[in-house]
């Protein structure tokens, strides 16, 4: 089997469709996708219409839950705030509906998905160190995890107790390592690349691979500011941060 790994799309339709695109011509057989699928850009029905319809497996992110209360926002930049409450506000019932009955975690042919930690996935924990990864490892069971919510596309490979951080590249799984592999963000990268991120697992072969996919940042950014979002939302789709 060939997966797809799609997170953190952010109600940007023009990343997505682009990446759907770029998956089109892969050959994939199913995507999965670890959640937050709204929050910060301007289509969030339009993502969910999409992401129901070609995702076989989807997962809630902390701004999916709370964007329908079931999670708080207190800790949220007044940005992200905002741009949850106006998500609030234009949510269809049906896809506030949607949200609301999305899990936390999975396991896929012999993978974990989770949106943020697999130690406590209604927390919103980040894995950013060898450290936070080593902890990570103890509480799943197979022998990859795929995250996303920190919107910084990595990995970290665990051989006996020792655990390294690597930026992205195609690796193939080894049978005596463990894996943790952040997919990036498909609507905001973080990691000053602005091109939209996910990674590809190829089951017989043992691969895993990242891509990235540009797409229309502009017309994004002119969809947030149009809908009264922050301007700073929209910039920072320009320069990946």
């Amino acid at each position: 089997m060939k997966y797809a790994i799609i997170s953190d799309i952010h109600s940007n339709l023009e990343a997505l469709q682009a990446v759907l695109k770029k998956i089109d011509g892969l050959g994939v057989d199913q995507i999965l996708c670890p959640g937050d699928i709204v929050g910060y850009g301007a289509n969030p029905n339009e993502c969910i219409d999409i992401v129901q319809q070609r995702a076989s497996l989807v997962l809630c992110g902390n701004h999916d839950y709370a964007a329908v209360g079931a999670t708080s926002i207190e800790f949220f930049n007044p940005h992200a705030r905002e741009a949850i409450i106006w998500t609030e506000e234009v949510l269809r019932p049906d896809c506030a509906k949607y949200l609301e009955g999305l899990p936390y975690t999975a396991s896929v042919d012999g993978a974990f998905l989770v949106h943020a930690s697999p130690s406590e996935p209604n927390k919103w924990n980040y894995i950013l160190q060898p450290a936070d990864a080593l902890h990570e490892f103890k509480c799943f069971e197979e022998d990859i995890c795929f995250v996303g919510h920190s919107h910084f596309a990595l990995f970290f490979e665990m051989q006996d107790d020792s655990c390294k951080r690597s930026l992205p590249s195609s690796f193939s799984l080894e049978k005596d390592r463990r894996y943790i592999v952040n997919i990036g963000s498909v609507g905001q990268p973080r990691d000053r690349i602005p091109a939209a991120s996910f990674v590809t697992l190829e089951t017989a072969k043992g691969i895993v691979q990242f891509h990235r996919v540009d797409y229309d940042y502009h017309l994004a950014c002119e969809k947030i500011l149009k809908a009264g979002l922050p301007r700073f939302l929209a910039e920072r789709l320009l320069v990946g941060e």
